[in-house]
């Protein structure tokens, strides 16, 4: 049976209708702009109500205990070389002396503008500390509610370092005779002073016993209470359990080392040139013509920002140009080894990663980026694309727990693709959203060879395809921050080719990049069922 032609005509319609709503899918709308800007750098959020406390018992007198105070912590660096009254020959080797290296002079006494340096420095380290701030860190107080009082978190202790233990009180309306007890199992407790009046027992052990017929004594003396980390254990907590007559409570004294700053001396102010804060850096294999064609792009707008390129051909060629660095691998080592090699060269404060077949135009606006980054607590930055549908690839990775198996072992976690982003972001930026697009601008040295270094993969010689991004972004759930800004954009080479004029290494380079082994493949489902140890994988 002949279908009528108009019937034909808006099938035909409808057709093209649907097929241009897939293609044209946008995200629902987002929820309330996220401001990112980095917050305040607080000491603690109730400084108020533990100075009152305090200060409540100021005027209880103490003895200081010199064998314990001299262990605190006083935060003043006090860099002083022995002085030698007299040397004899090889003396060093017999009494070795303590010697000094004050950086500040040796870095800027030669410097022509010492100032500028200093308060770059300044800027530079506020900046990391307010990267690196998080609420969780800061010192809480509990208010005396059961009646105990002490810190709920904030309190941090260096490995077999002492402190005092902020905010311990007690506020009992009755009884004659006051006593509290501390235990810790990772560390023991003395006390910095002494206050008459009080009893003390378990001085240097796990467990502590105070006690007084005076609560103001006690809570005196509660106040100088100091815990030392007795076991070596880094990155880890000890839980301590604070005790009364009828009442227990617990809390966490976290131990580790404080993170040592990273900051990156531009020696320029960040608006005055991106090409000191950011290196453009590259992976390429088979496709010089591409690259030929980025770099041309790239210096027709930075003319000077440095670009990095890994090369893993068989058969390579030198590319030349002033601020170009070219990094030869063995043969087909692939582009996870290349994107670790190229960002293992980079010195800039931030790297933007580009295949090498994408070209820049005149709205790649490198500054934006950098300025997004330079005032929130984003990790990575990217800019859209002008080739695909929509132009801003945007993704949700939320994993859920699974539920326990035979003898108590989890069955495994199910990981999704989740479209569209999580939300906007406010704070004065514009067009940024969450998402999960492969390129971006990040700090270089901060997570990226942890996240690319783990693959044995071979055969992904160019791109990140869809299993290595997802493997790729699987890696920083937890850690990494990522926001996309829809008015930055990267062209890309055209891809349309009739398959009759590619040349000799395009059609090597496609025998590579669009091929799937059965190995590989098996390698993709091992990572992400032994590894990362998923279950499932879900994919909108």
């Amino acid at each position: 049976m002949r279908v009528p032609y108009k019937t034909r005509l808006v099938l035909m319609v409808a057709s093209a209708l649907l097929l241009l709503a897939l293609c044209t899918r946008r995200s629902p709308p987002p929820g309330p702009p996220v401001d990112l800007t980095p917050r305040t750098v607080e000491e603690s959020v109730q400084l108020g109500s533990l100075l009152q406390s305090i200060r409540a018992v100021e005027h209880v007198p103490y003895r200081l205990r010199k064998e314990v105070s001299c262990r605190l912590a006083t935060n003043r660096c006090e860099c002083l070389a022995e002085q030698d009254s007299f040397r004899l020959p090889l003396s060093n080797l017999v009494f070795p002396r303590l010697t000094v290296k004050d950086f500040r002079l040796a870095f800027l006494e030669s410097h022509p503008d010492p100032e500028s340096v200093e308060r770059l420095r300044a800027q530079e380290h506020s900046s990391f500390r307010r990267r690196g701030f998080s609420p969780a860190d800061l010192l809480l107080v509990a208010q005396a509610n059961s009646p105990l009082q002490f810190p709920t978190q904030g309190v941090e202790v260096r490995p077999l370092k002492t402190i005092l233990v902020p905010g311990l009180g007690l506020q009992e309306k009755t009884g004659s005779n006051h006593s509290v007890s501390l235990t810790a199992s990772l560390g023991t407790f003395d006390v910095a002073a002494t206050v008459d009046g009080v009893s003390l027992e378990g001085l240097g052990q796990k467990s502590i016993t105070v006690s007084s017929s005076s609560q103001e004594a006690l809570n005196r003396q509660l106040q100088f209470v100091a815990y030392t980390n007795t076991q070596f254990h880094p990155r880890t907590a000890d839980t301590v359990q604070f005790s009364s007559r009828g009442h227990r409570s617990f809390f966490t004294i976290k131990v580790g080392h404080h993170a040592v700053p990273r900051l990156y001396n531009s020696g320029l102010h960040p608006e005055a040139n991106v090409s000191a804060l950011v290196t453009i850096a590259t992976k390429t294999f088979l496709r010089y013509d591409r690259l030929a064609g980025l770099i041309a792009s790239v210096r027709r707008f930075y003319p000077h920002i440095g670009i990095v390129i890994a090369d893993d051909n068989e058969h390579p060629q030198p590319v030349g140009g002033a601020g170009v660095e070219q990094f030869f691998m063995p043969p087909r080592k692939g582009w996870f080894a290349g994107r670790n090699l190229a960002v293992s060269q980079v010195t800039t404060k931030y790297v933007l990663w580009v295949d090498d077949d994408f070209l820049f135009t005149a709205k790649t606006k490198l500054e934006k980026m950098v300025d997004i980054l330079e005032r929130t607590s984003l990790d990575l930055v990217s800019g859209t694309s002008g080739h695909v549908s929509p132009p801003v690839f945007q993704r949700r990775l939320p994993v859920s727990r699974g539920a326990a198996g035979r003898w108590r072992r989890a069955r495994g976690d199910w990981l999704r693709h989740n479209f569209p982003s999580h939300h906007l972001c406010g704070g004065g930026w514009l067009g940024g959203r969450l998402s999960s697009r492969p390129q971006g601008l990040p700090p270089p040295h901060r997570w990226i060879p942890q996240l690319c270094g783990r693959r044995r993969r071979r055969q992904l010689l160019h791109g990140q395809d869809g299993q290595g991004a997802a493997e790729f972004f699987v890696d920083g759930l937890g850690s990494l921050h990522v926001g996309s800004c829809s008015d930055v954009v990267v062209d890309h080479a055209s891809k349309i080719q009739l398959p009759w004029t590619k040349s000799k290494s395009q059609r090597a380079y496609d025998s590579f990049r669009y091929s799937s082994s059965e190995s590989d493949r098996d390698l993709h489902n091992e990572v992400f069922y032994f590894k990362n140890r998923f279950k499932c994988m879900t994919r909108h």
